[in-house]
């Protein structure tokens, strides 16, 4: 998410803004910024709080969630720059600042280097955990947009596999820590919340939406894991659209 530019004044309260007159250094610093709240930022929202919540109503409903953002208009396209290509920028240009050591910790006198520190290696383990996530989701074995119904089946093998589990874990607390705190470093950064008193307040309403993010992803996890056990997949009662029919009693 944003980070303090070293040529930014040191505070004694709040976070320094971002500053102008810096060239395409500062063009970058903003889109870096902005580009972790929209698209990154609301990809996530929704891929954990609405799609994989789907989960805990069990396979017919993932599978519908699914199927639904497989068949949506132009979907590569919207996958691919609405998603793909803003997530790399976002990474690849966090790598940068982060090689390059351009964080003023010293502008988050309160929070501590800790803070900036959990901020840059969260934002290294999301990465790693959403490009693993995507490999084996779309690439590997079935790709799920052309067998939404046997969706549910494929993220629960995958979370049988007890070391897969805890990477899904770590990752999926990682992103909800970079994600939510990345909210308030935005905010702050852009001037939207001034004030060390406002930015406290607000720092404490996105740490409730780390618990929140995190607490339903692991229960997505739990359903995926735990239950639906001896349901061989969907019921049948999901248009699949896609074309490929669900099997008639066979695991998916």
């Amino acid at each position: 998410m944003a980070s303090a530019s070293s040529s930014a004044p040191v505070l004694g309260h709040g976070v320094a803004p971002l500053r102008a007159g810096q060239g395409s250094s500062f063009l970058l610093r903003r889109l870096h910024s902005l580009s972790g709240i929209v698209p990154v930022g609301a990809f996530l929202f929704e891929h954990i709080l609405i799609s994989n919540s789907t989960a805990i109503s069990g396979p017919d409903a993932y599978a519908r969630q699914v199927s639904f953002l497989a068949n949506l208009p132009l979907v590569f396209f919207l996958e691919l720059f609405g998603i793909w290509l803003p997530i790399l920028f976002h990474a690849l240009y966090g790598f940068y600042i982060w090689y390059r050591g351009d964080g003023n910790t010293v502008a988050y006198p309160w929070t501590g280097n800790w803070m900036y520190t959990a901020q840059r290696w969260t934002g290294g383990v999301a990465f790693l955990y959403i490009v693993w996530h995507t490999y084996t989701m779309r690439f590997t074995g079935i790709d799920l947009h052309d067998a939404p119904v046997r969706s549910f089946g494929k993220v629960q093998a995958e979370v049988h596999n007890p070391w897969l589990l805890a990477f899904y874990i770590v990752g999926l607390i990682c992103a909800s820590w970079h994600f939510a705190y990345g909210v308030w470093l935005f905010s702050a950064k852009w001037g939207i919340v001034s004030g060390d008193k406002a930015q406290k307040r607000l720092l404490r309403l996105c740490l409730a939406f780390f618990v929140l993010l995190s607490v339903v992803g692991l229960a997505s996890l739990y359903t995926f894991r735990e239950r639906f056990q001896d349901m061989p997949g969907p019921s049948g009662n999901i248009a699949n659209t896609r074309g490929v029919a669900p099997e008639a009693g066979g695991a998916h």
